[in-house]
C-alpha cells in the first residue's frame, strides 16, 4: 500500500450518470451541481465534475454552472478521441477534458479496427492537439481490466509521461474498469488486479498519484471496495456518480466514498454529509427516481428496523443497533417499523421517536397503557395482514384505543 498524502473524489453524474437514465434537465443539473458544491465543502474534497459538451442543452448546463463561480467542483469536459471535439472544450472555456482512449484488445481490434501501434499513435496525436491549444488532457484508459497491461498500457502511459514532461502540462490518467472486472485482493494477476494497476502506473510508468484516477463499475458489486483500494495503493482520485447511477449496474456511488474517505482519513475534511439526504430527497421528490429502500445511506429504510429485539436495543442505547449517529451525520433519525415482530419494545420506540419524547418525557415499554394497542397490532396480523402499520394508521389507532395516553403525550 502507498496511500497518497491527499485523496479526493471526482464526479461523473452529468456524463456517465446520464448514460443509464433519461437525461437531466438543465434545471436539475444546476441544482445537483449546487448540492455537489455544498457536499464537497470549501476544501474541495469533491474536486471535479465532468460534462458532455455536444448538445445545446449540455452547453447551456455548463454555462449556467460556470456562472455560479464555484471553485469546486471544477467543471471539466468529456470528448471522443477526435481533434475537432477540442474546439467544443475551448469554446466553453474549460481548462480540462477527458479523452476516451480504449486500451483493451477487444476495443482496439474489434471496435476501432486498428493495430495497437495505430491506436497508440492516434491517441497520442489527439493528446498533442489538446496540449497545443492549452487544454489539460485527462486520458480515459477504457477497459483497462481486460487490457495487456505491460504490452500496451504501461508503454502508452510512459509516452504520456514524456509528453507531460516536455510540455509542462500535468496529463492525467483515468484507469477505467469499464466492465467491473477489477479485483481488490492482494496477489491477483493483472489485468484484473486493482492494486497491480495502480502500482504499475506510478512505479513502472512514473505517473504521480495526483495525476491518477480510478473509475470503476459495479457489475460484480466491487465498485466501492475497488475505489477504496485504488486510494490505498497510490491513486489520489476516485471517480463516482450520485447514487451510483450509470451504465449497466452503475458506477461507484459518490455518497459511499464520502464515508469511505471519512473512514480512511478520520475526518470529513469540511464535507457536509447531511447534503446526501438532500440529494436523495431531490432525486426522489423532484426527479422522480425510485431509490431502492434498502440502499445504504440514501434508501428510505437504510436505518429502519423491524425486529423487536433490535428495537429493544435501540431503546437502551441507539449505538447498539444503529450504524452511526445517522441523525447527526445524515439528518436521518433511526426508525422502527411496527409489525408482528415489533413487540412492546418496537411500539415504545416508535411512540418516543414519532412524538419526539426524550429524557423524562419518554414512555417506558412497561407502561400498562401500551397493552391494548399492542393487542390491536397482534390482532391485525392474526387475521392475515402482511404489511407494516404506517405512521398515520398507528397514530389514529392510538387515539382511538388509548385516548388517555394519546392526550397525555400531546400535552407533554
Amino acid at each position: 500500500m502507498r496511500p497518497p498524502a491527499e485523496i479526493w473524489i471526482t464526479d461523473s453524474t452529468f456524463r456517465d450518470g446520464q448514460q443509464a437514465r433519461e437525461p437531466y434537465t438543465v434545471e436539475q443539473i444546476v441544482h445537483l451541481y449546487k448540492l455537489l458544491h455544498k457536499l464537497g465543502g470549501s476544501k474541495g474534497i469533491i474536486r471535479q465534475t465532468e460534462f458532455f459538451l455536444y448538445s445545446k442543452k449540455d452547453k447551456e448546463a455548463v454555462e449556467r454552472c460556470l456562472a455560479l463561480g464555484y471553485r469546486y467542483p471544477e467543471i471539466t469536459g468529456w470528448i471522443r478521441a477526435v481533434k475537432k471535439d477540442f474546439q467544443l472544450v475551448k469554446a466553453m472555456g474549460l481548462k480540462e477534458t477527458g479523452i476516451l482512449a480504449s486500451c483493451s484488445d477487444y476495443h482496439i481490434f474489434k471496435k476501432l479496427k486498428m493495430t495497437r501501434k495505430q491506436a497508440m499513435e492516434q491517441f497520442l496525436s489527439i493528446i498533442k492537439a489538446a496540449l497545443e491549444i492549452g487544454i489539460v488532457p485527462r486520458v480515459h484508459l477504457e477497459d483497462i481490466t481486460r487490457a495487456d497491461f505491460y504490452g500496451f498500457v504501461v508503454p502508452f502511459a510512459i509516452e504520456l509521461n514524456k509528453l507531460s514532461e516536455e510540455s509542462g502540462v500535468p496529463i492525467k490518467i483515468r484507469a477505467c474498469d469499464t466492465m467491473g472486472f477489477g479485483v481488490s485482493y492482494p496477489g491477483v494477476a493483472l489485468p484484473r488486479s486493482v492494486p497491480g494497476i495502480i502500482y504499475g502506473l506510478w512505479h513502472h510508468a512514473g505517473i504521480p498519484s495526483e495525476r491518477l484516477e480510478w473509475h470503476g463499475h459495479n457489475d460484480f458489486y466491487r465498485a466501492v471496495v475497488n475505489a477504496g483500494t485504488a486510494w490505498l495503493y497510490g491513486c489520489a482520485a476516485v471517480n463516482c456518480t450520485l447514487l451510483g447511477i450509470g451504465e449497466r449496474t452503475g458506477n461507484c456511488p459518490l455518497e459511499a466514498m464520502v464515508f469511505e474517505y471519512a473512514g480512511l482519513r478520520g475526518t470529513m475534511d469540511g464535507m457536509n454529509p447531511q447534503v446526501i439526504t438532500e440529494i436523495a430527497d431531490y432525486y426522489r421528490d423532484e426527479i422522480g427516481y425510485k431509490i431502492p429502500p434498502m440502499t445504504p445511506l440514501v434508501g428510505k429504510h437504510f436505518n429502519f428496523t423491524r425486529a423487536g429485539i433490535h428495537a429493544d436495543g435501540l431503546l437502551k442505547d441507539e449505538e447498539i443497533y444503529n450504524i452511526f449517529n445517522t441523525e447527526k451525520l445524515l439528518n436521518r433519525p433511526v426508525m422502527v417499523a411496527v409489525n408482528q415482530y415489533s413487540g412492546l419494545a418496537g411500539l415504545t420506540f416508535w411512540i418516543n421517536r414519532y412524538f419526539n419524547l426524550t429524557d423524562g418525557r419518554a414512555i417506558d415499554k412497561k407502561d400498562p397503557r401500551l397493552l391494548p394497542l399492542k393487542e390491536w397490532i397482534d390482532e391485525q396480523y392474526a387475521v392475515g395482514r402482511d404489511t407494516v402499520i404506517g405512521d398515520e394508521e398507528l397514530e389514529a389507532a392510538m387515539k382511538r384505543i388509548t385516548p388517555e395516553l394519546w392526550e397525555e403525550i400531546n400535552r407533554r
